[in-house]
C-alpha cells in the first residue's frame, strides 16, 4: 500500500532526538551503607499529547514524548477513528500554542474530504473504555463486533518463542537509562524484530507500534506475533485484533478478560514469558512443542 501523506509528515525533532526527549534529570538523594548523597538520575519522561481533528479536540493520552504521529495512527486506527492511511492528509505538530508547556504536546489531524468522524461518539466510546461500569461480555462482543475473529494459518516451535523477551530487552534504550518504561516489539514469524517502542503506558507502547505499521503501510499484520514488556489487558488484546496480529506474547500475566477476549477472537495468547518457559492461555493449537 503506498504512504499518500509521505510529503506532510516531515520529520520532527521529536523523532530525531526521541531518546533525550523520553527521560528527564532529576537530583535525587541516595541513602545507603549508612551515607546520603546527592547525585543526578534519570527519571521516564510523562507529558499529555492532546489529538485534535480538524481543530477539535479528540483525547488527551499521557504518554513518553517521542514517535508521537506514530501513537497517533495507531491510537486512530485502534480506536475506529479511521480504517486506512488514505482517511488522512496529515498530521503535524503545532507548533504554535498559547501556553508554551503545550508546544510539541499538540498534533493536528487532517481528515480527506469525505471522512466523516463522530466526535462525540468517540468521545463517549472513550470515556466507556475507560470506565469500570461495563461488564466483560459487552466488552468482548463490542469488540468483536469492530473486529471479526482472526483465522491466522501461523504456527510456531516453543523455541521461536523462548528468544523474543531478551531481543524485545535489547532494544528498551530509554529503560537502560531510566528503568520506567513499558515497551512493545513487533516480530516477524521467523523471530526477526520489525519494530519496538517504549512507552509510560503499554497501551501508548502498542499503539506507536501498530501506528508505525500503518505508516509503513503494513497492515493487517497477518503472520507477525507482538511482544509486550508488562502485563496484557483486555485493552492490549482488543487492539491487537483490530491490527489481526495472531499471536500476543507478554513477559507478565495477563487478565482474565484478556483470556476471554483472546479465546474468542482466535488469538493465541502466551504470557510469563521468562528464562526457558512460558504459559499459553488461548490458542494452543499454533504453538508446538
Amino acid at each position: 500500500m503506498t504512504k499518500p501523506f509521505d510529503l506532510a509528515l516531515p520529520v520532527a525533532a521529536d523523532d530525531v532526538d526521541w531518546l533525550d526527549d523520553a527521560s528527564a534529570r532529576v537530583d535525587v538523594s541516595r541513602f545507603a551503607a549508612g551515607l546520603a548523597m546527592m547525585h543526578p538520575d534519570a527519571v521516564a519522561a510523562e507529558e499529555p499529547l492532546e489529538i485534535r481533528i480538524g481543530g477539535v479536540s479528540l483525547a488527551i493520552l499521557m504518554r513518553t514524548p517521542g514517535h508521537d504521529r506514530e501513537l497517533a495512527l495507531g491510537f486512530l486506527r485502534t480506536e475506529h477513528v479511521v480504517a486506512d492511511l488514505a482517511d488522512l492528509t496529515s498530521i503535524r505538530h503545532c507548533t504554535i500554542a498559547r501556553d508554551p508547556e503545550s508546544v510539541g504536546n499538540v498534533l493536528q489531524v487532517r481528515l480527506r474530504e469525505g471522512v466523516e468522524v463522530d466526535l462525540d461518539r468517540l468521545r463517549r466510546n472513550l470515556v466507556a473504555n475507560a470506565s469500570c461500569g461495563i461488564c466483560g461480555k459487552a466488552t468482548i462482543s463490542g469488540a468483536l463486533r469492530m473486529a471479526p475473529p482472526v483465522h491466522d494459518l501461523l504456527r510456531l516451535k516453543a523455541e521461536q518463542v523462548l528468544p523474543l523477551a531478551g531481543k524485545l530487552r535489547r532494544a528498551q534504550r530509554v529503560f537502560d537509562r531510566t528503568g520506567g518504561l513499558h515497551a512493545a516489539g513487533l516480530f516477524s514469524e521467523d523471530g526477526r524484530l520489525l519494530v519496538a517502542r517504549e512507552d509510560i503506558g503499554r497501551h501508548n507502547a502498542v499503539d506507536k507500534v501498530i501506528g508505525w505499521a500503518m505508516g509503513e503501510g503494513h497492515l493487517p499484520l497477518t503472520g507477525h506475533l507482538l511482544v509486550v514488556s508488562g502485563r496484557i489487558s483486555c485493552e492490549i488484546v482488543q487492539k491487537a485484533l483490530v491490527a489481526r496480529i495472531p499471536v500476543l506474547v507478554a513477559l507478565s500475566a495477563p487478565s482474565s478478560l484478556a483470556v476471554r477476549l483472546a479465546e474468542q477472537a482466535g488469538m493465541t495468547l502466551i504470557a510469563f514469558l521468562r528464562g526457558d518457559a512460558f504459559n499459553v492461555y488461548s490458542g494452543r493449537e499454533r504453538v508446538v512443542p
